[in-house]
C-alpha cells in the first residue's frame, strides 16, 4: 500500500513539473542570444584614408642642388608634428605623390596595420628622424624609420648566447617611412613646401603652449629653441619648448656647495645617442653638459643670454614714501577744508624770507679786514 501511494505522488510531481516547464516555455519564448564581437581586419582599424584630399601646392621646377639639400635637411630633421591619420609600422611605408594620392588603397592599408601594427595613431606626436633626397623622391623617416637599426653586438655571441637580439624575436622597428614622389626630377622645394605637401598625412602647423611661448622671445633665444639647443640662463619653460619633457630627472646635493644646496638635473637622450645633462638652480639653467659618442664632453657654465630675463617674471618694487614734488604727491587729491585758499592751518607758519647773501669780496678789497 505504501509503495502504491509513493508511486502516485511521484507521478503527480513529475506531471506538474512538465506542465510548469511547458507553461514557462510558452510565455517566455526563445532564449536571448548574446552578441559576439569578432576582432578582424575590418573592425580593429578604422578607415585610415577617410576624407583624404590631395594638396595643391605650387613649387618651383628647378632641380635640387647641394644647397637645397642642406637647407632641407637642416630645417626638417628632428622637426616635430602630429599625425593627421594612422600610419603603418615598418616597411615599406607609404608613397605619396606630390599634389596627388597615395599608392595604397584603404583596404590594403587596413590589412597592413592589422598585421604589423601602427607607428602612430591619429593625433599622436611624431618626429622626423631621417631625410634622404633621391633623384625623383624624398624619403622621410618618422619615429625612427621602418627598419631596425643595426647593432654590431648582434654578431657577437658567447657560448652560443648572443649578446644582443637577432632582430627577429623581441625587437621590432618603431617608425615608418613616407616617400614624397615627384614627376620627373626632384625640384628644389623648401621645408615649408614639403610640409604643405605632407599635409594629408602630417601636420606641422599646430603649436603647443611651449611653441607659442617661444614665439614671444627675442630672436637669438627663439632661434636656439627652433634648433633644439639649450643655453645657460634659460628657464624651465624655455627648455621644455626646446627639447620637450626629459627622459629622466635627478635631484641631488651639490658636492661643491658648502650649504648643501639641492639642484635638479634633467637628462635627455640614451646611449649610444648624444646625452644632454641640464642642471637647474631654482628656475634657471646654470650648467649644461653634452656627451657625444667618441667626442670629449662639452661643458657650458657661462651666461649665454646676455642678461635677458623674462618680462613676465620681472617685477619692480618701490620702497618708502613718494618723494616730495613728485607726480604722485602733486596728483594726490587734497581733503575738503573750510579755510579760504589764502588761510593756513594753525600749525603752519608763513615762510620766513631768506636772508640776502652777501657778495663775496676779496680780502685785499675790504679795508676793514686789513
Amino acid at each position: 500500500m505504501r509503495h502504491r501511494i509513493a508511486a502516485v505522488l511521484l507521478g503527480i510531481t513529475a506531471a506538474s513539473s512538465c506542465a510548469l516547464f511547458a507553461q514557462q516555455t510558452q510565455t517566455v519564448g526563445p532564449l536571448p542570444q548574446r552578441d559576439v564581437f569578432v576582432v578582424g581586419p575590418d573592425t580593429s582599424v578604422g578607415d585610415p584614408l577617410r576624407d583624404f584630399k590631395p594638396t595643391r601646392v605650387e613649387y618651383t621646377q628647378d632641380p635640387m642642388d647641394i644647397g637645397g639639400k642642406r637647407e632641407l635637411v637642416r630645417m626638417l630633421l628632428m622637426e616635430q608634428g602630429f599625425a593627421h591619420r594612422s600610419l603603418p609600422l615598418g616597411a615599406p611605408g607609404l608613397v605619396l605623390h606630390a599634389n596627388g594620392r597615395l599608392t595604397v588603397d584603404n583596404d590594403s592599408l587596413k590589412k597592413r596595420m592589422f598585421k604589423d601594427g601602427m607607428s602612430a595613431a591619429a593625433g599622436d606626436r611624431i618626429m622626423v628622424t631621417d631625410i634622404n633626397i633621391l633623384g625623383d623622391r624624398i624619403d622621410i623617416d618618422i619615429n625612427g624609420g621602418p627598419y631596425l637599426s643595426h647593432r654590431f653586438l648582434r654578431h657577437i655571441s658567447i657560448n652560443d648566447v648572443p649578446l644582443a637580439g637577432d632582430g627577429v624575436m623581441g625587437e621590432r622597428p618603431t617608425g615608418t617611412r613616407i616617400t614624397l614622389l615627384f614627376e620627373g626630377k626632384t625640384p628644389r622645394v623648401s621645408a615649408a613646401e614639403v610640409k604643405a605637401l605632407l599635409e594629408p598625412l602630417l601636420d606641422f602647423g599646430l603649436k603647443t603652449s611651449e611653441q607659442a611661448y617661444a614665439d614671444t622671445l627675442p630672436d637669438p633665444i627663439r632661434n636656439a629653441i627652433l634648433e633644439h639647443e639649450v643655453l645657460v640662463g634659460m628657464n624651465r619653460r624655455m627648455v621644455l619648448a626646446s627639447l620637450g619633457q626629459p627622459d629622466s630627472k635627478l635631484r641631488e646635493r651639490a658636492a661643491e656647495s658648502s650649504d648643501g644646496e639641492v639642484f635638479e638635473e634633467w637628462i635627455y637622450g640614451k646611449t649610444p645617442q648624444s646625452i644632454r645633462f641640464v642642471r637647474f638652480r631654482g628656475d634657471r639653467v646654470v650648467l649644461m653638459k653634452l656627451a657625444a659618442l667618441g667626442k670629449p664632453i662639452e661643458v657650458h657654465d657661462k651666461e649665454e643670454l646676455a642678461g635677458y630675463r623674462d618680462p613676465a617674471l620681472t617685477h619692480e618694487v618701490s620702497l618708502g614714501d613718494a618723494k616730495a614734488g613728485s607726480e604722485e604727491t602733486e596728483s594726490k587729491p587734497k581733503g575738503p577744508s573750510l579755510r579760504l585758499p589764502s588761510e593756513r592751518p594753525a600749525d603752519q607758519t608763513a615762510p620766513t624770507p631768506a636772508k640776502p647773501k652777501a657778495d663775496k669780496v676779496a680780502v685785499n678789497d675790504a679795508p676793514h679786514l686789513q
